[in-house]
């Protein structure tokens, strides 16, 4: 395996968190932006569909092996969505404050709140591996009217754990790390690579 990978995302809270997980497998992690890849289109409607486009995009342009990650919420009332929708589910320019009004406007209609985070990772070795290394996450709560806690981002605040008794955005970085679906996706795609 490689011992320099790039990570097919400028997100620095993203890359943080990937580097702790795999720290122990000795591997260099780079952002994109390190290498002036420019952002991948995403232009599927599944998460594994547009993590395989943007980690072969970066793997064609840098000649290294890439992760990349898609993620999102999934409403089972609204039949997945706003899934791989969610940081525009309000429409442009994405904002987290109108994506959290849409959806709990959006929800009013409905009975069932149960959502999940989704996450699925892909590591390639090449642009064009055959055989990619796929990890997935999944993380269930349900929808709450009225947000709660400063932590997180996105859709935390509304997004309660009922086996937790609080929202995702109550929860301090460390517990969010260790439970979140990215986490687990993390875990998985590790165990994988060793």
């Amino acid at each position: 395996m490689s011992k320099k990978i790039v990570l097919a995302s400028n997100n620095q809270g993203k890359l943080k968190e990937m580097r702790e997980i795999l720290r122990p497998l000795d591997v260099s992690l780079h952002t994109q932006s390190e290498f002036d890849v420019p952002d991948a289109p995403e232009p599927y409607f599944t998460f594994l569909e547009n993590a395989l486009n943007k980690a072969r995009h970066a793997a064609k342009l840098t000649g290294l092996p890439a992760i990349a990650d898609d993620s999102g919420i999934c409403v089972n009332a609204l039949g997945g969505a706003p899934g791989v929708f969610s940081a525009r589910f309000a429409g442009e320019p994405k904002s987290d404050a109108r994506n959290n009004e849409h959806l709990i406007a959006t929800l009013k209609e409905h009975q069932d709140r149960s959502a999940y985070y989704y996450c699925v990772l892909v590591y390639v070795r090449s642009e064009s591996d055959p055989q990619p290394v796929i990890a997935d996450g999944r993380w269930d709560g349900e929808i709450i009217a009225e947000p709660r806690g400063d932590a997180g981002f996105g859709y935390d605040p509304h997004f309660y754990l009922p086996s937790l008794q609080c929202t995702v955005a109550e929860l301090d970085a460390t517990q969010k790390n260790q439970l979140s679906h990215r986490a687990q996706a993390l875990q998985e795609l590790m165990k994988k690579l060793r």
